[in-house]
């Protein structure tokens, strides 16, 4: 699922190298905390936070499949 995530963002972004993605299992659901580049940031949120939803939507349905609740959070 991490992989998913992180090949989502750099798919996305110009500076792929300074995409990094942590996984925080915090017991019952399962936290994906994507940071990029202070100027990929809009490229990763998209106009009103559409690319962000698309991202969140995708990463859930992968998730549902195995049963496992996630959330995706996109850090400064």
């Amino acid at each position: 699922m991490k992989q998913l995530v992180e090949f989502i963002a750099k798919s996305l972004v110009d500076n792929t190298d300074v995409v990094s993605v942590t996984e925080v299992d915090s017991g019952h659901e399962v936290v994906y905390q994507i940071r990029v580049a202070d100027e990929d940031m809009g490229r990763i949120i998209g106009k009103q936070g559409r690319i962000a939803k698309a991202i969140r939507t995708v990463t859930k349905a992968a998730a549902t499949k195995k049963g496992v609740k996630v959330q995706v959070e996109i850090l400064e």
